[in-house]
Formats: structure tokens, sequence, C-alpha cells
């Protein structure tokens, strides 16, 4: 079955469109993320994602435009005996619920499980986020706890859910 994105990861000449993209989805984006919303901020992003303890990737829609659908980043990679990453995922206007980000986030499971050979990815999500737990449980993601004010966004605390998937399970 042909993909209807791919992915990559991001480069110093996406930082217009990705910017443009992240201002046109503050309303889908709030409260949930807070993507890089300014020039310092995107540089920040890209320098991140030269760490190996992180991975970073675009989304674009296959065909002649190439729209920006979103961005998937695996963070604070753990290796050894572990073999773990969080993930973080966000979507972008005007192409949010319309199934692209489910197709994104199997290739890059699929990336993570594969090439990269990890063993556990974790979601962590505000309750309030039905969108996002839909899209994880989806997936195969199964919830192992809950995590009171766990992480810091928009300057508040904020409960999130734990979701975790497997490599053997996918």
């Amino acid at each position: 079955m042909a993909s209807n994105v791919l992915i990559r990861a991001p480069r110093p000449s996406d930082e217009r469109a990705f910017l443009d993209a992240a201002r046109a989805s503050r309303t889908l984006h709030h409260p949930w993320v807070q993507p890089p919303s300014s020039h310092s901020a995107f540089q920040k992003y890209l320098t991140r994602l030269e760490q190996p303890r992180h991975a970073g990737f675009l989304i674009r829609a296959r065909g002649r435009n190439g729209g920006l659908v979103g961005a998937v980043n695996l963070n604070e990679v753990v290796r050894v005996s572990f073999q773990s990453a969080y993930i973080g995922y966000y979507g972008f206007e005007p192409l949010a619920g319309r199934g692209v980000m489910r197709e994104s986030l199997a290739l890059v499971i699929a990336h993570a499980f594969g090439r990269m050979k990890l063993h556990r990815l974790e979601a962590n999500i505000q309750p309030g986020n039905t969108r996002s737990v839909r899209l994880v449980k989806g997936l195969g993601f199964r919830r192992e706890g809950f995590s009171p004010r766990y992480l810091k966004i928009a300057g508040r605390w904020r409960d999130h859910e734990r979701w975790a998937l497997l490599a053997d399970a996918w």
C-alpha cells in the first residue's frame, strides 16, 4: 500500500514552512503542545535533534504541493538495557483530523522499532486530549498509568496519562 506521507529529518530550509504551520495551528495545539514558533526556538529545536538522545521527523503530504502535515519527535532515547524513547507529535492545520497523523506515527514507529532497534516507546498525553488518546490507542499503545503534574506546558504543570508500545506488540 502506498503511503500518503513522507517522513524526514527537519532541516534549516524548513523553518519558514514550519513556523507558518505552527502559527496557523495555535488553536489546534493549545493547551496540549507548544511547537517552536520563532526563529530562535526553531534553531534550538534543530540543535537538540543533532544530539543522539533525540530524533525528529517532519511529515509532508505526498504530491505536488507536499504540504507540511506535522512533526514527530523521539526524545530522551536511552540505549543499553532500556532501548526506549518518549514519542511526541503534533499535526498542523488544515490536515488535522484526516488520518494523516496516524499514518505518519505508524511510519515513525516502524522506523523506531526497525532501524533504531528500540524496544519501547512512551507517549505522555494530557487526559483531556481525547484525539491524541484515540490516536495512540488505535496504534496499539496501552495505558500504563497516570502522573499528576508531570510536564510543564505553557507555564503550568499538567497531569498526563502514560501510554506505551513495545516492539514485540507492534
